[in-house]
This record gives structure tokens, C-alpha cells and sequence, in this order.
């Protein structure tokens, strides 16, 4: 037969998700966070707002491309990138009781290197958070 054997023991390397994000899923959260404060990088602009005590606890994160990313492919894909980056940098830079919106650059948001955009996403919730 061949020499396989068992693992020794369970993989120690991090969680897959450190920190759970809840989606904004309302239009009107969405609304409020676009009146707050925003933050424009070349890759991402990101909207965020700190929520009043008695709404939802945890850090909330919205996603939004429009039409001007492209066609359902372009749109998916730059969504799909802003959430792998939002997983990333939130636990490490969102503050508890806030409301995050990532919003979708024409071109960019989909073709930029992910290094770049994880940039782009630190150094926007830096301007944003003061």
C-alpha cells in the first residue's frame, strides 16, 4: 500500500473569521451613512457613521457598486474584493457601535492590486475616524 498517515493534530493557524460583520441590509442605514463622514481614496471610498446607543451593537458593514463599475461581472467581482478587505482591516481598525459603507470605484476597485486596496481601506478609516 502507500505510506500515508494521519494528521498529528488540528491546523493552529488563525481563525477564519476573527470578528462577525453584520451587513447593512436597509436603505435607510445606508442613506444615514452617506450623510456622515466619508472619505474618498483611489481604490475605495469609504462612508462611515457612529450609530446612537440604543441601535444594533458590533461593527456594521454595507457594500454598494453602481452601475458606473461596469456590467454584473465588474460589479460582483469589486463587491467580492471590498468584502475580503473589509473582513481584513475592520476587526483590526473598526470601532464598535459604527456604520461602515464601501462603495465601488469605476475601474479601480476591480483592478488595482489588493495590497493596494487594503491600503486604501487603512488609510481611509484613519481619516475617518480623525
Amino acid at each position: 500500500m502507500t505510506d500515508l498517515k494521519p494528521p498529528v493534530g488540528p491546523d493552529v493557524g488563525s481563525p477564519a473569521v476573527s470578528v462577525c460583520l453584520e451587513v447593512l441590509k436597509n436603505r435607510s442605514d445606508f442613506v444615514r451613512a452617506s450623510n456622515a463622514r466619508r472619505q474618498g481614496t483611489p481604490g475605495i471610498h469609504l462612508q462611515g457613521r457612529k450609530r446612537a446607543q440604543e441601535e444594533a451593537v458590533g461593527i456594521r458593514v454595507g457594500y454598494t457598486c453602481s452601475k458606473k463599475v461596469g456590467n454584473a461581472v465588474a460589479r460582483n467581482r469589486a463587491k467580492r474584493r471590498l468584502r475580503e478587505v473589509a473582513r481584513i482591516v475592520l476587526p483590526e481598525m473598526g470601532r464598535d457601535g459604527w456604520d461602515y459603507v464601501l462603495v465601488g470605484r469605476k475601474d479601480l476597485t476591480a483592478s488595482l492590486p489588493f495590497e493596494t486596496l487594503l491600503a486604501d481601506m487603512r488609510r481611509a478609516m484613519k481619516k475617518v475616524h480623525g
